[in-house]
């Protein structure tokens, strides 16, 4: 991934992880993200708009520019001042990947103006050992419901594309929540009978994507994990998970580490009676707003270009 020209381009795709019982492991693209035009300035600058725009706008503790900056100085690159234009359309500290695409988006800078001759595969693999857990960053860079594993400090990636009729409302409530919280009520153990109940609901969860097959995703978004154990802190999921099986709702779970609920639907046509069934659900105890998606097929790999001007 190397390349000349004045401007670069990227999208960057939010994602929703875990799908329920897939933990730090599985992860499908949406059509709403992250777009960045970059070039070379005289010092850094951010023109933001869109979501989050003031806090996207910050040039200290920005996580793009950081790890630009952390990057190219690893590999003893000049720090090439940019200036960024910035739309956003991942809501911040939600669970919809919004760390995963600042990372891919900074590596990916870095690779670029630092002329660094880094392959597909190893951006990946970078954006890994920073974020942690392989999912939203596999997702996000390749598109798609991705099942990602690691091995030696590498990723390895299942993908599929997801069936075309299918869409996603991400309910978002007003108030955000660090993945660090959200991890931090997990237990240390499980029971094994937890365990086994989440093992053959992920090994339907791939085939679900895979074979369009509806009828299978409530059971195999059921999960034992994580969510149980994030109710009390992410007071949509329990408000929304009773939907499905109605109004074309096919499965339901927590986004990532929560707060946002991801809600999968048979088809676009039933958009709107599940919309109407959430806000149903909803209405006086948590105040949210509905985001509704296709569910990506390109990651940011397929959506990076340069820009003659």
């Amino acid at each position: 991934m190397s390349g000349e020209g004045n401007m670069w381009r990227l999208r960057l795709p939010a994602t929703s992880a875990n799908l329920g019982s897939g933990f730090d492991a599985v992860a499908i693209a949406l059509d709403f993200a992250l777009e960045i035009e970059a070039g070379s300035a005289e010092v850094f600058s951010i023109a933001a708009t869109g979501r989050n725009a003031e806090s996207c706008s910050r040039l200290e503790g920005n996580l793009i520019l950081e790890t630009y900056k952390q990057i190219l100085q690893a590999n003893e690159r000049p720090v090439v001042p940019l200036a960024l234009q910035v739309a956003n359309g991942i809501p911040l500290a939600m669970g919809c990947g919004s760390s995963a695409a600042a990372l891919l988006a900074g590596i990916s800078l870095a690779v670029h103006f630092g002329q660094l001759d880094w392959s597909a595969e190893r951006v990946l693999d970078e954006a890994y050992a920073r974020e942690g857990h392989p999912d939203n960053v596999a997702a996000c860079w390749l598109g798609g419901f991705v099942a990602a594993a690691c091995q030696d400090g590498h990723v390895k990636v299942a993908q599929v594309k997801p069936p075309e009729d299918w869409r996603a409302i991400v309910v978002c409530p007003a108030a955000s929540l660090a993945t660090s919280k959200a991890r931090a009520v997990l237990p240390a153990c499980y029971t094994l009978k937890d365990v086994v109940a989440n093992l053959q609901s992920v090994s339907v969860l791939g085939l679900a994507f895979q074979q369009a097959r509806g009828d299978l995703l409530g059971l195999a978004m059921k999960d034992r994990i994580h969510q149980p154990y994030r109710e009390n802190i992410c007071p949509l999921l329990p408000l929304l998970l009773p939907l499905v099986g109605s109004n074309g709702i096919l499965g339901a779970a927590l986004s990532g580490a929560g707060p946002a609920v991801l809600i999968v639907v048979d088809k676009g046509s039933n958009l709107a009676a599940a919309s109407s069934a959430i806000e149903k659900a909803i209405f006086g105890r948590v105040q949210a707003e509905q985001v509704v998606s296709r569910l990506s097929t390109a990651g940011a790999k397929q959506m990076i270009e340069n820009i003659a001007r």
